[in-house]
């Protein structure tokens, strides 16, 4: 019997739509869906019998394991309790999206442990388990209303390239599946990046949409400074953080990339493109540095998400950053650790904003003296 074929693009109800993906998971059917990358065919993980048709239809493997499809970056603790803080990094900043992170699974706590023993093998036959969250509505609906994750691979017979519309799914699996959304072309037309994450080391084992220059930029650990406006005070702990850094590596501050370091500011109420102050930009050249290319950015969601450690000038920057962004309480933190706040020199001479720089650099000094690098 022919695969249902449903217009994502031209349905009605699109909450039915979901709906009747999820029920036809949960019945232990093939789905196919649409994801950024390539067409996905999907089980429920929590079926056994379903994954054994997709791993028949397939012709999978045993050494070549189906990927975990989860809901969420911090879902992935489940499945790998002991990820990495590159891992973590990783996940928080690529997903959702095209990067599959294989990691290790064998923590007695990882809910890998809890899916049928078939199931088990076909996801994790040599102690890791490849995890990812597609970037596409679709299937992230899905994911949330399913009570388990899904058993994910491309869907497309051993061999043949991966399908990228709905067609090419119809043509070589439309008897065998149960089921299509049809969304149209994917975004990128090629697979996912894979990427192996080994403690705080990481290895790409398939080329994908993210090439391997960009997988070691996400790689880095970000430190974010913030203030309000970003044209004194956190720009001159960008530049004096990166000095900091350099040093203590023993590196010239344009190769801390190569060691695997970005330093970033922003402002909770800055412009973008704007300039930093006459007087910071005096008082950092004073300390050997130039601020006179700076441009002014505004705090966002991407810059919260992918920073591993925000530090604020006052307590009533950190607070707004906690209120909207609740999940990166844990990695923003005080510039200065007895509490007290750097005031904002704007406005003022330029000895209180070399009052100020000095105040910074001391707190810096002492917070990146913990800092495990």
């Amino acid at each position: 019997m022919p695969a249902e074929v449903i217009d994502v693009r031209n349905a009605e109800d699109g909450r039915d739509v979901i709906h009747r993906a999820v029920e036809a998971l949960s019945k232990g059917r093939l789905v196919a869906f649409p994801t950024e990358t390539v067409y996905g065919l999907a089980a429920s993980a929590l079926d056994e019998n379903a994954v054994g048709s997709l791993l028949q239809l397939k012709g999978r493997k045993a050494d070549h394991p189906l990927t975990l499809a989860i809901r969420s970056a911090a879902e992935a603790r489940d499945y790998a309790p002991d990820m990495s803080r590159l891992a973590r990094r990783l996940a928080r900043r690529c997903w959702p999206g095209p990067v599959t992170l294989v990691l290790d699974d064998s923590h007695p706590e990882s809910l890998v442990n809890q899916l049928p023993p078939a199931v088990r093998k076909a996801v994790s036959p040599g102690g890791t388990v490849g995890l990812r969250v597609p970037g596409h509505c679709a299937i992230l609906s899905v994911l949330r209303m399913l009570a388990g994750p899904l058993a994910l691979t491309s869907a497309n017979r051993r061999g043949l390239p991966p399908a990228v519309t709905a067609e090419q799914v119809l043509d070589t699996l439309g008897e065998e599946i149960d089921m299509v959304l049809d969304d149209g072309p994917c975004r990128f037309g090629e697979p996912s990046s894979v990427v192996r994450v080994d403690g705080n080391k990481h290895e790409l084992l398939r080329v994908g949409v993210v090439p391997e220059k960009t997988i070691r930029r996400l790689a880095c650990m970000l430190v974010l400074l913030v203030c309000t406006g970003n044209t004194c005070r956190s720009p001159m702990g960008e530049m004096l953080c990166r000095d900091i850094l350099a040093k203590r590596l023993k590196c010239q501050v344009d190769e801390l990339e190569e060691q695997g370091i970005l330093v970033a500011s922003a402002g909770i109420a800055a412009m973008m493109g704007g300039r930093a102050s006459n007087q910071a930009v005096e008082v950092m050249a004073e300390m050997g540095m130039d601020l006179s290319s700076h441009q002014t950015q505004p705090l966002t969601e991407q810059l919260i998400r992918q920073a591993d450690l925000v530090y604020t000038m006052t307590r009533s920057h950190r607070q707004a950053i906690v209120s909207q962004w609740p999940e990166a309480a844990e990695r923003t933190r005080l510039l200065c650790a007895e509490g007290s706040d750097v005031a904002d020199p704007i406005g003022g001479p330029v000895d209180r904003y070399r009052t100020c720089a000095a105040q910074i650099k001391r707190e810096l000094e002492a917070q990146l003296g913990e800092l495990e690098l």
